[in-house]
């Protein structure tokens, strides 16, 4: 047996390439060549330059946290509107898959539309939704930004932070239906596992489940039922839940198959936190904002300390200022993350080096 992420779709010719243009116009600009590309230490990597090709160079990620194009020429390279954001996304996606590992949780951050027409290319990749949440920035974020006389919708305080985990499969098949051949595959009666796992009936009722009912098995009780099927199955059939024939698997690999979440106490999938203001904000010696984007460095600690343990792998594929990467380093997990901007990446970097400064332009 062979244990594989979905092989990705074969990419079609593309009709045209993804509009990109300068956007509104940057707030920062350095107007001179960096003199350094690259900065990390013990736990983080930074990079300047396009995240695609620094992928195949990287840890595979436990976590990757994407806070990309939104369509609303947000950055230079941004695309004008959504329509041509699946394009945008693609190769990024595309190289996430190859790069993931069973356990592996996307946060894709976007606007609404935005991550509407992405979905299905993530979906197409072998990316399974979770969850939508949404980031209530709150009716503070309203005042001069928009003229409530004159729009015709309400106004919008939202973006979305929605959860992906691999679809996971072992010889085409999702875990759910590989669980349930295998011990049909023993010749044991359904019934027997829950002996297997000492319960009255939850063994049947979950853990071989065909439908949204059904329920990971913890690892002791997976292990209950590997031990069961290869003391009492078909003697000719062993080993049993095995994913190379010789050996079955354990507890602890077993685990591995689907992906880490701890939820933090209190909280739902509606996050209510006002937009950036006042010392949160990363800003240049005149005071203004230096990313229209920045993300609150408290929402992307939650989501990596939720989905990761101490010492996994997160992925930043579009830096900006970083935010995800210093959520990580915070809590000791290490970070790769590239930003294509130099100004974005000249600042950001100095979120992690404060001696980062005008002596490091050229």
């Amino acid at each position: 047996m062979s244990l594989s992420n979905p092989e990705p779709s074969s990419p079609k010719t593309l009709k045209h390439k993804a509009t990109s243009t300068v956007g509104r116009g940057k707030v920062v600009n350095l107007n001179t060549n960096l003199n350094f590309s690259a900065w990390n230490d013990e736990s983080v990597a930074l990079y300047l330059g396009n995240s695609l090709d620094h992928y195949n160079n990287w840890e595979q990620p436990t976590v990757i946290v994407s806070d990309g194009a939104y369509g609303v020429l947000g950055f230079e390279g941004d695309t004008s509107d959504h329509i041509d954001l699946p394009n945008w996304y693609e190769p990024h996606i595309e190289a996430w898959s190859k790069a993931a590992i069973p356990c592996t949780t996307l946060w894709f951050w976007n606007s609404e539309i935005g991550w509407a027409v992405v979905h299905p290319v993530l979906e197409k990749h072998g990316w399974r939704y979770v969850n939508c949440n949404i980031w209530n920035k709150g009716k503070g974020h309203i005042a001069g930004n928009i003229n409530t006389e004159k729009i015709r919708r309400f106004p919008v305080v939202t973006e979305v932070c929605v959860q992906y985990v691999r679809e996971v499969k072992v010889n085409k098949l999702t875990l759910k239906v590989w669980l349930l051949k295998e011990w049909k595959r023993s010749g044991l009666p359904l019934q027997r596992a829950n002996d297997a796992c000492g319960v009255a009936n939850a063994a049947t009722r979950k853990y071989f489940d065909q439908g949204h009912l059904w329920y990971f098995p913890p690892p002791e009780m997976f292990e209950r039922l590997v031990n069961y099927a290869n003391k009492h199955g078909n003697p000719e059939e062993r080993p049993y839940f095995s994913l190379d024939g010789n050996q079955s698997l354990t507890g602890q690999e077993w685990s591995k198959m689907r992906s880490k979440f701890r939820c933090p106490h209190g909280f739902t999938n509606v996050w209510d936190r006002q937009a950036l203001r006042g010392d949160e904000r990363i800003k240049t010696l005149s005071g203004k904002a230096v990313h229209f984007n920045q993300k609150p460095l408290d929402l992307m600690s939650i989501i990596v300390e939720a989905s990761s343990d101490k010492n996994d792998v997160i992925w930043e594929p579009f830096g900006g200022l970083f935010s995800a990467s210093l959520a990580a380093r915070n809590l000791r997990r290490k970070a790769y993350s590239c930003e294509i901007d130099p100004d974005y990446f000249y600042y950001g970097v100095q979120r992690f080096n404060q001696e980062v400064h005008q002596c490091s332009l050229l």
